[in-house]
């Protein structure tokens, strides 16, 4: 199984953007090291006091220049903010900076009123699978050059490495995103940590509904990768303790609690008590929304929910209090599975 990384550049209590970005760019390179296939940076607005993450085309930029061999990608650019013409530039730059090691992760998602009045969006389209499936051929057809002649973008090109053209891929958390995937073609990744429950009816559309595709960039047959919001440490209940901050995270969401991250101690204090650990075996029907271990009970529960969906891929997404635990769960779980 492979194991790739996606970072929403957490902000540290009481600390800035740049300490967050340096933490990001720490943990890359650490990814890389580790023998994580991508590591995957993330977009999120209007949260700037506890996520950073704003800007994926920026921040790859600089990962290109402090990795040297990790694909780097977005999870994901969010095209209902953008022209598709303008995302092709930037992952053609990207390309140009890591020749043959860029993932173009596209999808969509909606931020606050304010955010989205203040980037332009329109949050109301009349058919928003029917625009988003329009908008990620564009990027594909700019990237790949390949509108037909007598197309009004066919003169259009955008400056790349001349190797390999950055990888589109899908990304979503719906059976919607799924039937995008397939009808374009493309490899799809799934964020199982925002609606685990999906995750089995998505995979299911998606290879179900799948065709081949005169789209550049698109695949002979189904491809996904399953992202999973998971904690590993030294044993099973020191796994459940630093879990607890995403479970106490996501209780806040729910109560529109949007963006902050509690300490463990404050996480446990508001769950009422340490969560159980995470059981080694997960019943047919269970996906919890996070999940935790050792390395050997993390790297078998992984297996299962790779198995699950009929992925080879995992990618790790995981809320930690401490920088420093992130970093360790990344080298635990890397060693559970054997990456190295």
């Amino acid at each position: 199984m492979d194991l790739s990384v996606v970072d929403l550049s957490p902000v540290p209590n009481d600390g800035t953007g740049t300490e967050a970005y340096a933490n990001t760019v720490e943990a890359a390179k650490r990814a890389e090291q580790l023998g994580y296939s991508r590591f995957w940076v993330a977009e999120h607005h209007g949260m700037a006091d506890s996520i950073a993450g704003v800007a994926p085309e920026v921040l790859m930029g600089y990962l290109a220049g402090e990795t040297d061999s990790i694909r780097l990608g977005s999870g994901a650019v969010l095209l209902n903010h953008y022209s598709p013409f303008k995302v092709a530039e930037q992952f053609g730059v990207l390309d140009a900076l890591a020749p043959g090691r860029i993932d173009a992760g596209l999808g969509r998602a909606n931020g606050s009123p304010a955010a989205d009045r203040a980037l332009g969006t329109d949050r109301h389209v009349q058919h928003p699978d029917a625009d988003h499936a329009e908008k990620i051929e564009a990027v594909v057809n700019h990237l790949y050059d390949d509108y037909p002649d007598g197309h009004p973008y066919s003169d259009l090109q955008i400056p790349r490495s001349g190797k390999d053209v950055p990888v589109p891929w899908v990304l979503g958390s719906s059976p919607s995103s799924a039937e995008i995937a397939a009808t374009l073609g493309l490899p799809y990744c799934f964020a199982a940590f925002i609606r685990p429950q999906l995750a089995s009816h998505s995979f299911e559309t998606y290879r179900e509904q799948f065709q081949s595709s005169s789209l550049a960039g698109s695949v002979d047959e189904p491809h996904g990768m399953i992202a999973v919001n998971a904690v590993c440490a030294e044993t099973d209940e020191e796994a459940a303790r630093l879990r607890a901050v995403a479970e106490a995270s996501y209780k806040r969401m729910q109560r529109g609690v949007v963006g902050t991250r509690p300490s463990i101690d404050e996480a446990v204090d508001e769950l009422g008590g340490v969560p159980d650990p995470t059981p080694p075996t997960l019943s047919t029907n269970e996906w919890p929304r996070a999940i935790s271990g050792s390395p050997g009970t993390l790297a078998g529960l992984l297996e299962q929910l790779a198995a699950r969906v009929g992925v080879d891929e995992v990618m790790i997404q995981h809320i930690h209090a401490d920088h420093e635990d992130a970093l360790q769960s990344h080298e635990l779980l890397a060693d559970g599975v054997g990456l190295r």
